[in-house]
């Protein structure tokens, strides 16, 4: 049986981190597109010759050719400007935008089969942007946000109470930007809510920092984060190359539920051979939902900024 054939679209620190994790995890063939000539045939390179040691069989290459992405069962893109100090992501709306139009329109030519996960910031616009260029089903074309943001939410709980990851279970919903929403009233720490474990205004600080947590690693490295984005998207595509079915919180195109019509937000799916093939709705406490309709309408002001660099719908 042929292996399946991954294209990632940028080489930068997420995109060479994607690489890597398809080759420990036995993914399938990798190809590493970037438009720096030398960048992405290195980090092949350097990812091929590991494969002795891993153990390893996958094909890994590098190119500046899109034509090398043919037949691609999935794409993960993550083309574009990276935040600096001081940026927001929507600081990175134009320039991002542009790029997201090539990156587009080069996968609907060259994989128009693929199921596409956009990771490029900021991210509502830029999975809107893949949406509309490539014209691709709904089901196949889905943002990574939520899988991200939900775990560091999950994170900071684990570091408050001093246990595993693994027993703490959150979700964040709406856009990946500064009023994405923690969902209080669904984090549970082993069945537990954890508002009978952490205090309210311990838990608003956790909360702050979910929505600060990009920004607070820009500042740290003064570049965006990449080790947890490209896991993230890791987690998304093996769901779907292995028909997992699994429920995950992406940035997914509503037409209806949670009373948003034409939008993608961050919101539970099933992801599963099909790609996203079921949006889920749960109940929220009246403030939840109130901040979700402040997050949706910063999608919208968001897409609405971006039209002027979008081809019609």
């Amino acid at each position: 049986m042929a292996r399946k054939k991954i294209a990632l679209i940028g080489a930068g620190m997420i995109g060479g981190t994607l690489a890597h994790l398809c080759a420990v995890k036995r993914l399938g063939d990798v190809v590493l597109f970037d438009v720096v000539e030398g960048l992405p045939q290195g980090k092949a390179l350097d990812l091929l010759e590991s494969g002795p040691i891993e153990g390893f069989d996958a094909s890994i290459v590098g190119t500046n050719a899109y034509a090398d992405i043919a037949g691609a069962d999935v794409c993960i893109v993550t083309a574009g400007l990276a935040r600096k100090p001081g940026m927001s992501r929507d600081d990175l709306l134009q320039v991002n935008t542009k790029i997201m139009n090539d990156v587009a329109t080069s996968i609907r030519t060259h994989a128009p089969n693929a199921f596409v996960i956009v990771i490029t910031n900021p991210l509502d616009a830029m999975v809107t942007a893949m949406k509309r260029i490539t014209g691709f089903p709904k089901q196949r074309v889905v943002g990574q946000a939520g899988v991200l943001d939900s775990a560091r939410y999950r994170t900071f709980v684990a570091m408050e109470l001093g246990v595993s990851v693994q027993s703490v279970s959150a979700i964040v919903l709406g856009g990946h930007g500064d009023d994405m929403v923690p969902v209080r009233s669904y984090c549970q720490v082993g069945g537990v809510p954890v508002e009978k474990l952490i205090p309210a205004a311990r838990l608003d600080a956790i909360e702050h920092r979910v929505r600060q947590a990009g920004g607070e690693i820009v500042n740290l490295l003064k570049t965006s984060a990449f080790y947890s984005p490209a896991h993230a998207a890791i987690l998304m595509a093996e769901a779907y190359l292995y028909d997992r079915k699994q429920v995950l919180p992406c940035a997914a195109l509503l037409e209806g539920e949670y009373g948003v019509k034409g939008f993608y937000v961050g919101v539970p799916v099933v992801i599963g051979g099909g790609g996203v093939e079921k949006v889920i709705e749960i109940e929220l406490t009246a403030a939840e939902r109130q901040a979700l309709e402040v997050s949706v309408s910063h999608v919208r002001e968001l897409v609405e900024a971006a039209e002027k660099f979008l081809p019609k719908a």
